[in-house]
């Protein structure tokens, strides 16, 4: 859940150096964490904007830990949507790092719309690229199997084609392999 705030607008490399700095200082435990806030900032400074985004993980630790005891299966008990809500009214937790949390920490069927899945859909002519992200996530999850670990799957194999052919800038459409798949727009 805390990789899921970290990972806003860097790469998942350096958020995982956060992580391995957080577990080297033992307090990946949310109660150990959440007792030792001040030290969070230093802790995750490879994530980037570490000041923001310590505010951000102990504005949701403070929730974790005040509502669920810092107890995963505590919050797996609550409704998806409940849940959702929940984590929205979170300083710093939007629409894709709530649903990150709800598919890879809680395992709830609920789509992440990232950049990834913009991009390579709007190049596609699936979706428009400033359509709204419960539009796209609606698209995407009433066309495939409701399934945890599918949505995980489909989310990983979007992001890995995005990082390596559907890049921002110079993409590479002729060694795509959704190229012969997918309408092209």
């Amino acid at each position: 859940m805390i990789g899921a705030i970290l990972t806003q607008n860097t790469s998942w490399r350096n958020v995982s150096t956060a992580i391995d700095r957080i577990r080297t200082a033992n307090l990946l435990h949310p109660k150990k964490m959440h007792a030792n806030q001040r030290r969070i900032p230093a802790l995750i400074k490879t994530s980037g904007f570490y000041r923001t985004k310590s505010r951000y993980v102990q504005a949701f630790l403070d929730y974790y830990v005040s509502k669920y005891d810092g107890n995963i299966k505590r919050m797996r008990a609550k409704r998806t949507q409940v849940l959702r809500k929940e984590l929205l009214a979170i300083p710093g937790i939007g629409p894709e790092t709530a649903d990150a949390i709800l598919l890879y920490a809680l395992k709830r069927r609920t789509f992440v719309v990232d950049k990834y899945t913009r991009r390579i859909l709007s190049r596609h002519s699936i979706i428009g690229f400033d359509q709204r992200y419960e539009v796209i996530q609606r698209t995407i999850e009433q066309n495939l199997p409701a399934s945890v670990k599918i949505f995980n799957e489909y989310h990983a194999l979007l992001v890995m084609t995005g990082k390596k052919y559907c890049r921002k800038h110079e993409p590479l459409c002729s060694d795509c392999p959704l190229g012969t798949m997918l309408p092209r727009g």
